[in-house]
């Protein structure tokens, strides 16, 4: 069980929502994000990959609130993020020559390393661990208002503990509407699933979640990159080593469904089922492709994108998982993907949505 953080947060509060061009960025609404995080308070806002809830990363109390705002167990450790390679030091200790050259290649963007941490990061941010996990994002307006809000800005997923994350500023509205002073809204996020983490704390480094940075990126720049057993082996009985997975994450209100299988056998299931729950008076969703989804009969059939591009399945996996919840679905069917590339994101955050709920179609 984990402990439940008290603070001073109290709802429901005033949330203001500003609109910004990613283009040309509005200062005023940089200043108004950079005073709200300096002073202690919380600040929704975009990356490449999702839309993060910001807070100061050095203030313990600041953190804490980040958990009451998403319900989020206090266990569960907080990715500190910065603008510059400089702002590294004051919060990590014993940079490796590899993370050095994986820095260089891949920041700014989707990957998030762990290093041990220094005195300045409060455990209340590392979620009571002696390592800090750091990401450089690489987008204009979370680059300014890292730097508007003093440098260190710790921000998990900006939604409800849980929930599937959130790739537009409405869905971080639907989830944190009066628990937080303000939503920066950038528009679509680029990428749509969550960075990659990579433990540099071990020898050799270790992806602990899969993202758009592949293992196969990886290796081709350092070497030999080791898998955490749990992401390979969903069934094992071992804890994942990074906390926060071994919790339920990006779970739709229904029931979801993962069929894996040769193709035309996965569509001929899916219907079969889809036709069943009908009739018994559930309202049923599907997730096809745009190879797919005009052999799909019945139920609500939603497009995730094309196999010929899997980014494009990253990109709406969440946005369509809080569509079936907005259409009050009951059951959802979805085909599998590949695990190569994304494709290694895109299973883990599906299989995780429908809590390793899985049906091999022979």
């Amino acid at each position: 069980m984990y402990e439940r953080l008290e603070c001073s947060i109290i709802f429901p509060m005033k949330t203001i929502i500003e609109r910004i061009d990613t283009e040309q960025t509005n200062k005023d609404i940089i200043k108004k994000a950079g005073d709200i995080l300096k002073n202690g308070g919380l600040v929704a806002f975009p990356t490449e990959t999702v839309y993060g809830l910001g807070a100061d990363a050095l203030n313990e109390q600041a953190a804490k609130k980040i958990y009451a705002a998403k319900g989020r167990p206090s266990d569960n450790p907080l990715i500190v993020h910065i603008a510059d390679m400089d702002a590294l030091e004051k919060i990590a200790e014993a940079i490796p020559e590899k993370a050095v050259a994986v820095a260089k290649e891949f920041w700014p963007g989707p990957l998030t390393m762990i290093f041990k941490k220094t005195p300045a990061v409060p455990v209340g941010t590392t979620g009571g661990l002696e390592t800090v996990a750091v990401r450089m994002p690489n987008h204009p307006i979370a680059k300014e208002i890292i730097q508007a809000g003093g440098g260190y800005i710790a921000a998990p997923s900006a939604n409800t503990s849980g929930r599937p994350s959130p790739t537009t500023a409405q869905h971080v509205a639907e989830d944190l509407t009066g628990k937080i002073p303000m939503i920066v809204d950038g528009g679509l996020v680029d990428i749509g699933v969550e960075s990659t983490i990579l433990d540099m704390t071990v020898e050799p480094p270790m992806i602990l979640r899969p993202g758009a940075i592949t293992r196969e990126n990886l290796e081709n720049l350092i070497g030999e990159v080791a898998v955490d057993r749990t992401l390979i082996e969903p069934d094992s009985q071992k804890s994942p080593k990074a906390p926060g997975m071994k919790y339920r994450h990006y779970a739709p209100k229904a029931e979801l469904t993962v069929l894996e299988g040769e193709l035309s056998q996965v569509v001929k299931e899916i219907n079969r089922l889809a036709k069943e729950k009908t009739a018994e008076g559930y309202k049923v969703g599907i997730i096809g492709t745009e190879e797919t989804v005009r052999r799909y009969s019945t139920g609500n059939v939603k497009c995730i994108g094309t196999r010929q591009d899997e980014m494009t399945v990253a990109g709406n996996l969440y946005g369509i998982l809080r569509d079936f919840d907005s259409d009050g679905t009951d059951f959802i069917y979805s085909e599998s993907f590949s695990t190569g590339g994304i494709g290694n994101a895109i299973m883990n955050r599906l299989l995780k949505a429908a809590g390793q709920h899985v049906i091999f179609v022979k």
